[in-house]
């Protein structure tokens, strides 16, 4: 992994520095001193808290994890960049034989495209006319860009806006599992994709199928036995598209839980795997392969490294990470080192943690690391990503995407 990590840009501690190249690398705005600014260098424990870190050594251990077992089931990763909204992370995975990145909303691929990621599904239709227009021009100004379409008058408009700009736009259908976004599979689907093939100014590329209730199933088994059977009409759809001599070189599906469930899937070309990246409170219990309880394939690598601000109540100390550093999502946060300690973050600014015993007597200023509930909306909170190795701080990432949720 060292020759991928030469390529994302370290900043350097440097006097008078501009603050946002920090994070971006680039120019912006006057100069200012910031004698409290975190810089590359410095322990993770002298950071401000909430801090967003992450463990390299983990992180990069779970995307050749990742990899490696993709390479081996043939079927590739798009990765899902909703789950890091980081342009620096979206580069990592794709310099490490990603064939592209996911993205859930027009901000974000938005933002990852003109970050220099070049190959962006947008997996959520856009069906207003100012997304519509939008999308056409992200696809005029990025080749590499394909939307998703889910019903035939979005279809439509979307042929007359890529018209407007100039462009045959690369689309795929957004086939349903469940009942949270796309069309039904079945002749509605297929229909849809025979519509496309037909409108002058947009290029069918295929389909993609995306069972989100399907991720955290406890237990391998199960979860393999839901997966494949909540996908058959999906294939069924993708065969028929096939056999109507439809374009049909993308099947995109699976995420973390079934990464290793979709190449029995006939047709999927590629997996759109998310928190492996990360991990956290939501993955950790749903098993893995060889039985396990634990899902144990990859390793927790995102933390929120938060200060005791309280220690006068027995049994209680009250932290300074609450809902707005950690959200209120389910299970609750857990805290390393400290399987004892039930931590919860029901306070806009402070979290909570009960315990009968704890490893040692926490001090007002102390700090704990905390695996978070749900890593997608978690890293949404935050400007910035310290990568931390040895515990000291690398690297500082920005969050190139964070609050893009339009």
């Amino acid at each position: 992994m060292a020759g991928a990590s030469a390529a994302i840009w370290i900043p350097q501690p440097v006097k008078g520095y501009r603050a946002a190249e920090v994070l971006s690398g680039g120019p912006a705005g006057a100069e200012v001193d910031d004698p409290y600014a975190a810089k590359p260098g410095i322990s993770k424990w002298d950071l401000d808290t909430p801090a967003l870190c992450l463990d390299l050594d983990k992180f990069e251990k779970n995307i050749a994890t990742m990899q490696a077992a993709l390479k081996k089931l043939g079927t590739p990763s798009r990765p899902h960049a909703k789950t890091h909204k980081c342009a620096a992370i979206a580069k990592r995975q794709m310099a490490t034989g990603s064939i592209g990145i996911c993205a859930a909303k027009l901000g974000e691929a938005d933002a990852f495209l003109n970050a220099g990621i070049g190959q962006v599904l947008m997996t959520t239709s856009n069906p207003s006319p100012r997304k519509v227009r939008h999308a056409m021009q992200l696809r005029k100004k990025h080749p590499g860009f394909i939307q998703a379409v889910d019903e035939e008058q979005n279809a439509r408009d979307l042929s007359a806006a890529a018209k407007e700009a100039g462009v045959v736009a690369d689309v795929v259908i957004d086939v349903a599992v469940g009942t949270r976004s796309g069309i039904p599979a079945g002749e509605g689907a297929l229909a849809l994709a025979k519509l496309i093939d037909t409108l002058p100014n947009l290029k069918l590329r295929g389909m993609l199928s995306y069972d989100g209730g399907v991720q955290h199933v406890k237990g391998f088994e199960a979860r393999k036995a839901r997966a494949l059977k909540t996908i058959e009409a999906n294939a069924e759809t993708f065969a028929a598209m096939k056999k109507a001599g439809l374009n049909t070189e993308i099947f995109s599906g699976g995420g973390t839980g079934t990464y290793n469930i979709m190449h029995l899937v006939p047709g999927v070309t590629d997996v759109q795997v998310g928190s492996y990246i990360f991990m956290d409170m939501q993955y950790i219990p749903i098993g893995s392969e060889d039985g396990s309880e634990v899902y144990k394939e990859f390793e927790p690598s995102l933390t929120v490294t938060t200060t005791v601000m309280n220690n006068r109540f027995p049994g209680v100390i009250a932290t300074d990470a609450g809902t707005k550093a950690l959200t209120l999502n389910k299970p609750n946060p857990g805290v390393i080192g400290e399987p004892g300690m039930d931590y919860t973050a029901g306070s806009d600014e402070f979290g909570t943690i009960k315990f009968e015993k704890a490893s040692k007597d926490y001090k007002i200023g102390d700090k704990l690391d905390v695996i978070v509930p749900h890593c997608d909306p978690v890293v949404n909170l935050y400007d910035q990503i310290y990568g931390i190795r040895g515990d000291k701080v690398e690297v500082i990432w920005p969050i190139t995407a964070r609050g893009k949720s339009q």
